[in-house]
């Protein structure tokens, strides 16, 4: 499936949201494409830069709260704030930090799915900042190329450590996949829990969230019962 037809209609528009608030949609799945929405000079500063911004910036945010800058366990909130967005939750953001591929030649000549599942990620809603918490379950078939194991944990987990949507997310990671090992032939399923659910608003703390991609051989139905019978085991 190409990821045009996985991508949800949105009712946002260039200016609006064709006349309804975000409170009469509901938030939590809206957004407009498969790139994470940046600003064009994002990169005109240096990541030290940005921490330091950040820091003052949250000075103030815990200042309007009224919590008390002075005191030894909160005076240096904002500094560890600043480290944890730019070198550890947010750091997808910057290309720089993408992890470096290298492809192998099938030479086992193994040509039926591998699957990587039950992958690990810490994300944050993009709504509310909040930490989207789940597993990703990564299959593809090769067209004579292999990718090292590692690396498609280390893909899922650049993508995750930005704010994100889970549909954003699950087509960022199969897309690039598809371009990396120049296959059609990719599946991505993500299960998470997002915590701007559970732990505000509606408070549900029992429900997921599933989103899946399935691109090439992986769109036919067989192959799709397959793929989640090995998800099963």
């Amino acid at each position: 499936m190409k990821h045009q037809e996985t991508l949800l209609n949105t009712l946002l528009t260039s200016n609006s949201l064709n006349g309804l608030s975000v409170d009469e949609i509901g938030e939590d799945h809206l957004y407009t494409g498969v790139d994470t929405p940046m600003k064009a000079n994002a990169f005109d500063i240096s990541d030290n830069k940005k921490k330091q911004k950040i820091a003052d910036l949250f000075s103030q945010i815990m200042d309007v709260m009224g919590l008390d800058l002075t005191d030894d366990s909160l005076k240096g909130t904002p500094q560890r704030v600043a480290k944890m967005y730019i070198d550890e939750i947010f750091s997808g953001l910057n290309p720089e930090n993408k992890p470096k591929i290298a492809l192998f030649d099938n030479k086992y000549q193994y040509n039926q799915m591998l699957i990587e599942k039950d992958i690990q990620f810490y994300s944050n809603c993009e709504h509310h900042f909040v930490p989207i918490i789940g597993k990703a379950h990564v299959a593809y078939i090769s067209s004579g190329k292999v990718i090292g194991l590692s690396k498609l944990n280390r893909i899922v987990q650049y993508y995750a450590k930005r704010p994100q949507v889970q549909e954003r997310l699950t087509n960022q990671i199969a897309i690039d996949l598809q371009n990396i090992l120049d296959t059609e032939d990719v599946a991505v399923i993500i299960e998470a829990k997002h915590l701007c659910v559970s732990s505000r608003g509606v408070k549900d703390d029992s429900s997921s969230t599933v989103t899946c991609f399935y691109g090439g051989a992986f769109n036919k139905q067989e192959k799709i019962v397959e793929l989640q019978n090995y998800l099963k085991s």
